[in-house]
Formats: structure tokens, sequence, C-alpha cells
């Protein structure tokens, strides 16, 4: 693994935040860091994204682009200045284009199959996706028995209520989940309760 993804999953907790607008990253990225946030993934569901991301660059957290399905998106988010990049599939002319700039990433995979193509590219850390409704657990343990190299990091339905379950699987790098920074959460402003769920889900990830 690169620096940037390495310094990304190091609390083993990845915010997934959909964000529309750009004027409230520097009190998001002040919360996320007060709960001990390292980085935090902007999902490009959103017209305001690349700005997100353009706007966190000097937040302190490892920035990145999450939801990139097409190569223009991938050129958007590397202008933007993302530090590394989060696909929901595996599309190998996307994972070429982030290849070729050297930009670390973390392709989706939700099979044997999937994740024995993003290992022959070169890729060790995967994003399972949608990893609740694909199996959860079970799963991360049934995959990691013939391809024990594989690190994951599930997203997809995970909470505070499932959240000690993945940490505690050794091959899981870290977790994603927006239920730190829900929509809901960043609309009302509730900047003390990004920061506490946040170290919530990180105290979590230390006591795993």
């Amino acid at each position: 693994m690169t620096d940037a993804l390495s310094r990304a999953c190091a609390p083993r907790v990845l915010p997934v935040a959909t964000i529309a607008d750009p004027a409230l990253v520097p009190v998001l990225a002040e919360a996320l860091a007060a709960g001990g946030a390292a980085a935090i993934e902007v999902t490009f569901r959103t017209e305001a994204a690349p700005r997100v991301v353009a706007a966190l660059a000097d937040s302190g957290l490892v920035v990145g682009a999450g939801t990139i399905r097409t190569l223009a998106q991938v050129d958007e988010a590397l202008a933007a200045g993302a530090q590394f990049i989060v696909s929901p599939s595996l599309d190998e002319a996307v994972v070429g284009r982030w290849l070729d700039a050297g930009v670390p990433m973390l392709p989706g995979i939700a099979t044997a199959t999937e994740l024995s193509h993003a290992l022959s590219l070169g890729l060790t850390a995967v994003k399972l996706f949608p990893a609740e409704p694909l199996g959860g657990t079970a799963l991360i343990a049934a995959l990691a028995a013939p391809f024990p190299e594989a690190r994951f990091v599930p997203t997809g339905g995970l909470g505070p209520h499932n959240a000690a379950e993945y940490l505690r699987l050794p091959p899981v790098l870290a977790i994603g989940g927006s239920w730190m920074v829900a929509s809901k959460l960043l609309e009302a402003r509730q900047w003390d309760a990004v920061t506490r769920l946040t170290a919530e889900a990180i105290g979590m990830a230390a006591a795993a």
C-alpha cells in the first residue's frame, strides 16, 4: 500500500461523506480530526464533489474521492487533488487510469472472481461493497481463506451495531462508513455529534 492509503486507513475507520456544500468543509474537517479521523472519502454523488475535494486540500486529512465509476470522474478527482480513489466496482479501464496516475486506489469487489482479478492487477487492498448485504463478516472470512494476501475495507450496511464485528477480523484493513458523517448531521450542523460518533468508532477499532 502507498503512504497516503496507509495513513488514511491507520485509525481503521474511514468516514464516507456526501457533501453538497463546500462551505461546510472547514468545520467538518475540524470535527473529524477532533474525533481522531485521519482521512475522509468524499463521494462523487454531487456536482460539488470536486470542489469539496479541493477545499479539503489544506485540512490535514488524507482526502479520497469515492463512488468513482468513469474515466472522467478519475480525471476530475485527480485534478481536484484527491490523494486516493475508491470505486464501488472493478472496472479495468478505471483501474488502469489510476495506475497510470500513480494514485492509490480501493476498487470495489463482491465476489471471489473479482477479488482474484484485483489481485492479478497488483491490488491487494479492496473495497468489499455492499458488505453487509453480500454476507458481511462471514464472506470476508470465506474470501480470506483462499486469498490470504487480500486486505478488505468493507463498506455498505455498517454502523455502530456491527462495526466491531468487522474490526475484529485480521484481514479487515479498515471499515468505511457514513453514520458519523450522515447527511442529516451535516445539514443540522451537528459537529459535536460528528466528533463523538467518529471517536466512538475509532475507539471500537482500538479495542478490536
